[in-house]
Parts: structure tokens; C-alpha cells; sequence
């Protein structure tokens, strides 16, 4: 045991001691702040203001036809015409004919108008066809958006469970997803890390000195761990500075950007597809009262079981194929593909649990120790034991368990040979073949 701490010893210091540790810990969440930044801000600038003449109005359009003063502006001049309306500033002209039953609305412009812009315009048309028919049966406008008003306040529900709290289901998604995806980027960031630190020691030679000191199966354990250890200091890290960069935001951002990204995001909601650009406007909104029903120390500890419990199940495994690689990075890529179709099923099965928690799907990929550590995130999210009980978590971390004693013992095999192994192309043939060896 203790020949395992030394090497952990080594290799956490070694890596946190390294500028590339410091650089990416400390420019990361920045990067990932000024993304969304610089993304709402583009998405804000890159809005422009589309102006479109509308002729021979038929004398309910100009009454009932709502112009967005960011995007879409309607207006109604009596000298333009298909000839000069470019020249006037317009993009487009809306022509009403009132000679045909088809086609009786006609946008003209020279170049394509863009989705957006295109949606907006027929859902105004909609609503002010609708005033005028409703006009004609001698209903105001007025009226009715008063009586559209208090219906949308009198058929507001809320989703209360038999406990007697008010089930929230918007800020469980963002918790599972947000879980889930920082569990299968970490997976694959540290696993590699695994696999290169083990093949560069095999190819320069320096694991023959060290296992003439420490067995092969020592020296494995104590590379893992002490990866996982530098994880863990890095993903605690980035928290810590996000959330402070978080809090330092709206002191830099506006009311009015704020604002203007809102609209931005209720009109790509429009778009087909849309409605997932509105998660990072939601988590903007979540309110106190919403943080506050969420049981956090059960996240906490359950994110942390499984952050370690994936990344332990899995790093053994890349510790296993980077012992059997020579200096050949296909090689490489071929061994490490079966490893990783389970990390990237899990997040696609993560998609639908987090919609559907008591799925078959979701019930089986957050048992299974090859996709647990994601999807089960996204379940436990939705609330224990409401939605998962807890015999199926405590029976999904005994799994989980049990597969990292047994992927390690299978690591251990293949790392004891593949260590000190060279000019050989290995297989998962022959791989399997090194396990059965006594």
C-alpha cells in the first residue's frame, strides 16, 4: 500500500505542478463564460432589422398587423411599388391580392428571406386575420386579449407531488444533463490522460526501472488514482470559478442585453427545433424558491460517487489498452473504440432518461456500471425516492462498485504483460488470452 501511495504521490504532483494543469484550470471556465458571452452577444448583433412595406392593405392591417421593433417592421407608404421599394429601405413588400382565393398574400424581395423572419410575418398575418373575423362578429380586440389573458392565468398548472411539495421540472433537467455531460467529458479527458501517461512511460522505457521496484499491478492502481486525484482537484476548481464568474456577470451585462437575449431566444424557440436553445435562458431564470426545493447534498454526494466511480471503472480500462499500444496512435484508436461506444450509448440513452426516468432504457443504463455513471444523474436529478427509489440507486452504486473491482482485476492482467511488451501489435485477441494466464 504503501509503494501505491508513492506513485500517487508522483503523479499527482507531477501533473498539478505542470503549466498545462495551471493554464487549462484557470482559462477554462473562462472560456466557457466568454462563450456564452460572446455567443448571446452575436446572436443579439447579428439581429437585423428587416423592414417590409405592405401595399394595397385592405384596410384591416394596419390596425391589426404588429411590427417587433428589433426584427420585423411593417409600413405602409403609398409610393412604393416592385420598381423602388429597394431604394425606399425595404427589404421586401407584402402584396395582398384581393382578385384570386390562392396565394391572396405575396411577400416580393430579391433575395430569400430567412426563417425567421418569414415565421414572424405569417404569425402576425394569423393574428390579424383573426381580429378581423372576430371584428366582423362585432368582438373588439380589446376584449379578447383581456379574455386570452385571464384564461392563460386561470389555466396555469402546477405539478404538485403527494408529499405535498411543488414538483419543479425544469431545473432537474438542467442539474441531470449538466451532471451527465460533465461525467462523459471527464471520462474521456482523464481516461486519455490514463492511456498516454501509461504508453509514454512504456515507450521510453521508464516503466522497466519502475517495476523492477513496484508490481505492474501496483503501479496501475496508483497511475489511476492519482489521476483521479488531479481530476477531482481540477473539476473543484473550475466550480469554484465559474460560480464566482457567474456572480461577477450581471455587474458587466446589462438589463437591456439581458433583455434583447431573451428575445433572441423566444424567437429561435419558433424555429423548428428551437425549443432546446431556451436551457441556458431557463437557468437564468430559475428562481430561489426553485434552487432551494432541490436536495443538494443528495446531488452532491451522488455526483461525486459517480464522477469517480465512472472515471475509476473506466481509466482502468484505458490504463489496459495504453500498456498494450506501442508508439502507433491508430493502434491506439482501435483499441480504445469499443471502450468508448459505451460512453457515448450512455449519453445518448442520458437525452431520454432525463424526459423519461422510469423507462426501461433509462431503468437498465443507469444499472449497468458501462453507462450508470451518466445516466443515473439524470434520474437522480428528477428526485429520490419520488422517482428513484433507493433500493435501485444503492443497487446501481453496488454495481457500479463491483464492475471497478472487476474491470481493474481485468486491467491488471493485461497490464501486467502489456507493460512490458514491445515490437508486437496487440489484439483484443490476444489481450484476452494474457488474462487467462495464470
Amino acid at each position: 500500500m504503501n509503494k501505491i501511495w508513492l506513485v500517487i504521490q508522483r503523479e499527482y504532483l507531477t501533473r498539478v505542478r505542470n503549466k498545462t494543469f495551471l493554464l487549462s484550470t484557470f482559462l477554462f471556465p473562462i472560456i466557457i463564460v466568454a462563450f456564452i458571452i460572446g455567443s448571446t452577444l452575436l446572436a443579439i448583433k447579428s439581429r437585423n432589422k428587416v423592414k417590409i412595406a405592405v401595399l394595397n392593405d385592405p384596410g384591416f392591417l394596419q390596425k391589426n398587423l404588429e411590427s417587433d421593433s428589433s426584427s420585423v417592421i411593417f409600413e405602409y407608404p403609398p409610393d412604393v411599388n416592385s420598381s423602388n421599394y429597394e431604394s425606399k429601405g425595404y427589404v421586401g413588400i407584402l402584396k395582398v391580392n384581393n382578385d384570386t382565393a390562392t396565394e391572396k398574400y405575396v411577400i416580393e424581395s430579391k433575395k430569400s428571406l430567412s426563417i425567421e423572419t418569414m415565421g414572424y410575418v405569417e404569425r402576425q398575418m394569423k393574428k390579424a386575420i383573426e381580429y378581423k373575423m372576430l371584428q366582423q362578429k362585432n368582438i373588439e380586440r380589446k376584449t379578447l386579449d383581456s379574455i386570452s389573458e385571464a384564461s392563460e392565468k386561470a389555466a396555469r398548472i402546477t405539478n404538485q407531488l403527494d408529499t405535498g411539495k411543488q414538483a419543479n421540472n425544469k431545473l432537474p433537467y438542467i442539474i441531470g444533463f449538466g451532471c451527465g455531460i460533465i461525467i462523459y467529458i471527464t471520462m474521456f479527458v482523464f481516461g486519455a490522460m490514463v492511456m498516454r501517461g501509461v504508453m509514454e512511460e512504456k515507450t521510453s522505457r521508464i516503466a522497466e526501472v519502475i517495476v523492477s521496484s513496484v508490481k505492474p499491478f501496483q503501479l496501475m492502481m496508483g497511475k489511476i488514482l492519482g489521476i483521479a486525484a488531479v481530476g477531482l482537484t481540477q473539476l473543484l476548481l473550475w466550480i469554484v470559478f465559474l460560480m464566482i464568474l457567474v456572480n461577477i456577470i450581471p455587474l458587466f451585462v446589462s438589463a437591456e442585453t439581458m433583455e434583447q437575449f431573451q428575445q433572441v431566444q423566444e424567437a429561435q424557440q419558433q424555429l423548428p427545433g428551437g425549443s432546446n436553445n431556451t436551457v441556458a435562458l431557463e437557468m437564468l431564470k430559475a428562481t430561489d424558491t426553485l434552487v432551494k426545493e432541490v436536495n443538494w447534498p443528495l446531488i452532491i454526494i451522488c455526483f461525486l460517487f459517480y464522477f469517480l466511480g465512472g472515471y475509476l471503472f473506466y481509466a482502468s480500462l484505458f490504463a489496459a489498452v495504453g500498456s498494450a499500444v506501442n508508439e502507433d496512435p491508430q493502434e491506439a484508436q482501435a483499441l480504445m473504440l469499443p471502450i468508448m461506444m459505451p460512453i457515448v450509448f450512455g449519453f445518448i440513452i442520458l437525452s431520454t432518461s432525463i424526459e423519461n426516468p422510469d423507462s426501461p432504457m433509462a431503468f437498465w443504463g443507469s444499472m449497468i456500471p458501462f453507462t450508470s455513471p451518466i445516466v443515473m444523474m439524470g434520474r437522480v436529478a428528477k428526485g429520490v425516492p419520488e422517482v428513484v427509489p433507493w433500493w435501485q440507486l444503492f443497487l446501481s452504486m453496488g454495481s457500479l462498485i463491483i464492475g471497478f473491482i472487476f474491470t481493474t482485476w481485468l486491467a491488471g492482467k493485461i497490464y501486467r504483460t502489456g507493460i512490458l511488451l514491445y515490437g508486437k501489435k496487440a489484439t483484443w485477441k490476444e489481450m484476452i488470452k494474457w488474462v487467462r494466464r495464470s
